[in-house]
């Protein structure tokens, strides 16, 4: 099956999300993997899939953007 880039960047969140609270290795190796084994297509490189889970701020250990981060001050 194939899916969007937008349907793709949300099954990246999705895997990420749902590693981390398993506890498992969450980074983008492991959605690789775990894409690879659900049979998801297009496949985003690793590279791809990290550049993603940093525009969505879930590196580190984060599940998101805190209240207070990224204040605009104009």
């Amino acid at each position: 099956m194939c899916f969007s880039q937008l349907e793709i960047t949300d099954i990246i969140i999705f895997f990420r999300l749902s590693l981390y609270n398993q506890g498992k290795p969450c980074g983008a190796k492991a959605i690789h993997h775990e894409m690879q084994s659900a049979r998801i297509s297009p496949i985003p490189s690793i590279a791809s899939i990290h550049r993603i889970l940093v525009q969505q701020n879930l590196t580190h250990r984060r599940t998101g953007c805190y209240p207070g981060e990224h204040e605009n001050h104009l």
